[in-house]
């Protein structure tokens, strides 16, 4: 079914910015999401640190942009650095501008694994705290497999109580935000849930996220797609970034995405380009979730949005997809 950076009619007919409807929901949002893990100075996952006047500078840069859409978590960084800072540049701007969509997580406290649905309401009160806000438009259950999905539905568990959340006016839509496929698609079938996010399992390197997307399509869920660069190899290229995913993987795919970048470079594409535009132009996805980690990478990322990319590349890519087998689950 798939090709590289699938569309239909209507994602032929999108512009690069153009806000489109997440889901069933009322929500309109840029086709990038500003993600925020990196603000949260999480160096041991990253390689690098962020201060915190270079992420109130970037989240403010953000508020700037064309861009509509930030995504963090309550477990982005220590006690919730990312929130934290989000808050900071929130308050020097009076708020939430109209019309921009913040979406967060909930998360065990730190160094817990305490999911139950009394966490979930301490998650969503401590982020609230941070972010100065008194409502959130859209809430994840974060990272669902860290418990059995029995556990997650049981009465008076998370998902029962982000739905009781939901109704009580703290929270106005649901999503369900996480990697292993198989726990996504069951809590995507409870049919609780608004949106759907997946991470590293749709890009030029991955498409093991497909039938998820198709699923919650054709739900009417919102879909978003987050780590479109799987985690810097389709930025950096294979030699400064071997890990994929953060981790490593078959040399199959260092070795496939040595070629993509090849085959961009014979066609003067950054790779970047490519892997952002390969998420960001399928019209299953509403928005794709790219960290930032400066105000520079926003200005970065509009400009990768806009390179003109020919079909031929699109078809040398699509050609250099690792075999199956190799994908996450």
């Amino acid at each position: 079914m798939s090709t590289t950076g699938q569309e239909d009619d209507e994602g032929r007919g999108r512009t690069p910015l153009e806000r489109r409807r997440l889901g069933s929901t009322p929500l309109e949002v840029t086709p990038v999401c500003v993600g925020t893990s990196p603000l949260a100075d999480m160096a041991f996952l990253y390689g690098y640190s962020v201060d915190e006047e270079t992420a109130v500078a970037t989240v403010e840069a953000a508020l700037d942009s064309p861009f509509n859409f930030l995504d963090t978590s309550n477990g982005y960084g220590s006690n919730g650095e990312s929130e934290h800072r989000i808050g900071l540049a929130l308050a020097r701007r009076g708020g939430l501008p109209e019309g921009y969509v913040l979406a967060t997580k909930v998360d065990p406290a730190p160094g817990s694994s305490d999911f139950s649905g009394a966490r979930v309401r301490a998650s969503l009160e401590e982020s609230m705290t941070r972010l100065g806000v008194d409502h959130i438009p859209l809430l994840h259950l974060h990272d669902p497999e860290r418990i059995s999905f029995e556990e997650g539905v049981a009465p008076g568990g998370p998902l029962e109580t982000l739905v009781r959340l939901k109704e009580e006016g703290l929270v106005d839509h649901l999503g369900v935000a996480g990697g292993t496929l198989d726990v996504m698609h069951r809590y995507v079938d409870t049919g609780a849930f608004d949106v759907v996010l997946n991470h590293n399992r749709y890009t030029l390197l991955d498409r093991s996220a497909e039938a998820l997307y198709d699923k919650a399509v054709a739900r009417g869920m919102g879909v978003l797609n987050a780590a479109p660069y799987g985690g810097g190899m389709l930025v950096k290229g294979p030699q400064a970034q071997p890990k994929y995913a953060y981790g490593q993987r078959d040399d199959t795919i260092p070795q496939r995405a040595a070629q993509m970048m090849a085959a961009c470079e014979r066609h003067g594409v950054p790779l970047a380009a490519a892997a952002l535009q390969f998420s960001v132009r399928d019209a299953r996805i509403t928005s794709t979730v790219v960290g930032m980690s400066s105000p520079k990478r926003i200005a970065q990322t509009l400009e990768l949005l806009a390179v003109e990319i020919p079909e031929s590349l699109w078809e040398e890519l699509d050609a250099l997809t690792p075999p199956r087998e190799l994908w996450l689950d």
